[in-house]
């Protein structure tokens, strides 16, 4: 079942028009997740919202947004006026205008959406507008309002919808100079670049994200179920990082690993493993995860030793 949509409205291109929904197309939901707990009696902290001043408990409906002016002054606005801004992109995402993919900094990414046609009418006009930017073979430039804020939105094709990517507004990216300008100028010689273009070489090879697994989860989920048997837990050593004296000879024995781990790799006839079903399956046995029957009936997670209230 598909999650509920984040943001429903219309999409515009000049008269062209289709009701249309967003969706989330990303989610950290499998993530190990914790809670804040009491070490003295285990239950859960509970936050409240006070008064900075009288230190009493403010009720939802007695608090409004604020702006500050200065130290203790402060504008007050409500929902209501919040409300009354008028975009017309609270409502329907028009495009404005058409760009090459290239030309849009990395920097400026938010996070991705997908966009569908939202009910049984409108999938003409969706094709037409989903057809249109493909063939042109440029991203779409939008806008749409999202928790209360106006979004600069991307859209292009993919495959039978669209995929929109919030884009950030030039204020919120930071100016390089501030960090880069103490890097010192160092002229790198020939033979060091021919070296590290070799490792490069051996290294090099097409993304596949489901090669890549989430060791970190993996650590948590392993942690969680140790404690939960009972077992002692041994911190591990940390890696160390070994200074470098010559760095001509440390690209030399670099070329050396990456041929080893290339030949290595080759040998290898196992297929990668896929991360996306792997961390579900050990996710099962942590309480507050989804488990599966089977996976169940395979092994009875273990009985926690102080119960959360």
């Amino acid at each position: 079942m598909a999650p509920r949509a984040n943001w429903k409205g219309f999409l515009r291109l000049s008269l062209v028009t289709c009701p249309v929904a967003l969706y989330p197309a990303t989610s950290e939901s499998e993530k190990v997740s914790f809670n804040q707990l009491n070490r003295k009696t285990g239950h859960r902290i509970k936050y409240a919202k006070v008064d900075a001043d009288t230190g009493e408990e403010v009720a939802n409906e007695d608090i409004v947004k604020g702006y500050k002016v200065d130290t203790d002054t402060f504008v007050e606005v409500t929902k209501e006026e919040l409300e009354n801004v008028a975009l017309e992109s609270t409502r329907t995402i028009e495009i404005d205008e058409f760009v090459d993919r290239t030309e849009i900094d990395p920097r400026y990414l938010i996070r991705p959406y997908y966009l569908c046609p939202d009910g049984k009418v409108g999938h003409d006009a969706f094709a037409v507008i989903r057809e249109t930017i493909g063939e042109m073979n440029k991203v779409a430039i939008g806008r749409v309002v999202l928790t209360n804020r106006e979004h600069i939105i991307a859209l292009e094709p993919l495959d039978k919808g669209l995929m929109g990517t919030l884009l950030r507004y030039p204020y919120e990216v930071r100016d390089p100079k501030e960090y880069f300008d103490d890097i010192q100028d160092v002229k790198v010689t020939k033979d060091m670049l021919d070296l590290a273009r070799h490792i490069v070489d051996q290294k090099s090879g097409s993304f596949e994200p489901d090669k890549f697994e989430d060791q970190y989860e993996t650590a948590l989920v392993d942690l969680i179920n140790q404690k939960r048997a009972g077992k002692p837990i041994t911190p591990k050593e940390r890696p160390r990082g070994d200074n470098v004296v010559d760095l001509m000879e440390a690209l030399k024995r670099s070329v050396g690993g990456a041929a080893s781990e290339t030949k290595a790799s080759k040998k290898s006839t196992k297929k990668p493993r896929r991360v996306a079903s792997g961390q579900k399956e050990m996710l099962m046995p942590i309480v507050g995860k989804k488990a599966s029957k089977e996976a169940a009936a395979k092994k009875p997670a273990a009985r926690a030793h102080r119960k959360s209230a």
